[in-house]
């Protein structure tokens, strides 16, 4: 870790967290990692872990925050410094960018994902997923997007596109797992508590880089209202770091991976350790710290402003 890379999340079960006057160590198991203490400038505990307080003494002697989160990644309370003051440069940065530079590339890279995957599955298919017409609406939808001149047409296209994607996914999986488009709670099938369990993982994962970075996971540029922000930087990586996965998994699903209900349908519980365990490794942490940190950099000094994904 690099001191432009200054925070560090510990995220999960069962890690023991504490520090000598150098490094931070934090060990899982048989695993023990070293952190050079003066590079660790926010430390993000994510989850139930042993915090000794020479952690806490020595990363707030030497200026770092400590901020804790539920395992879903909501924030819930922070320690700081005594005297410590918050650096607002980053938040006011937020406050005074431009939505559309952000949310343009955001919703053209989101789009672009969702394409990539779409036709990676029609190749592999060996027959027609789409509809006369649908292939060369999403490719013609792609170029809008990157010449959309308002937040408007930008949003209405994204969702538009979205609502579009989800129902050709249906056409690649079982008919019997009732699939047919992305809900609302409550999940009347597996496939969408399938994505809903993996979109708040990723989530999870992207607040804790947001507030990580100082920023306000509320304050979005595509997206509006709680969480918008790490709404945003998901967008693109949802196709590549969770719908894959769930795609794989709802192939492979039996009738007893889960039950439905009158109002809701529930995973086993063996079903959803697996998936849980799929997602940690499809779900990358760096990619989505990279993704944060060009946003701040761009937000703090006017930078280039690019959306990884796929």
């Amino acid at each position: 870790m690099r001191a432009t890379e200054s925070w560090l999340p510990v995220i999960g079960y069962g890690g023991h967290i504490k520090a000598t006057t150098q490094d931070l160590v934090i060990a899982f198991g048989s695993e023990t990692r070293r952190y050079p203490l003066l590079e660790v400038k926010h430390l993000l505990v994510v989850g139930g872990h042993t915090l000794h307080t020479s952690a806490v003494t020595n990363l707030l002697k030497a200026g770092a925050i400590i901020t804790f989160f539920d395992i879903d990644g909501t924030p819930v309370g922070h320690l700081s410094p005594y005297g410590h003051q918050k650096d607002e440069r980053v938040r006011t940065a937020q406050e005074r960018a431009t939505p559309h530079r952000f949310a343009q590339p955001l919703a053209t890279a989101g789009h672009q994902s969702r394409l990539l995957l779409l036709e990676e599955l029609y190749d592999r298919a060996g027959e027609e997923i789409f509809y006369a017409g649908e292939l060369d609406f999403l490719h013609q939808a792609r170029e809008e997007l990157a010449a959309s001149v308002t937040m408007e047409e930008l949003r209405r296209l994204s969702r538009l596109t979205a609502d579009m994607y989800y129902e050709i996914l249906s056409r690649t999986l079982p008919p019997e797992l009732g699939f047919r488009r992305r809900l609302s709670r409550p999940y009347l099938d597996p496939v969408n508590a399938m994505f809903s369990l993996g979109y708040a993982m990723l989530y999870g994962n992207c607040c804790v880089s947001l507030v990580g970075a100082h920023l306000d996971p509320d304050r979005g540029m595509l997206h509006e209202g709680v969480g918008s922000l790490a709404y945003d930087i998901i967008e693109p990586q949802k196709a590549a770091m969770v719908d894959r996965t769930v795609l794989k998994f709802a192939r492979e699903i039996s009738a007893g991976d889960y039950e439905r209900g009158e109002k809701r349908c529930y995973l086993d519980g063996t079903f959803s350790a697996r998936l849980v365990e799929a997602f940690r490794g499809s779900i990358d942490q760096s990619r989505i710290d990279t993704q944060v940190r060009i946003l701040r950099d761009a937000l703090l000094g006017n930078a280039d402003f690019h959306v990884l994904y796929w």
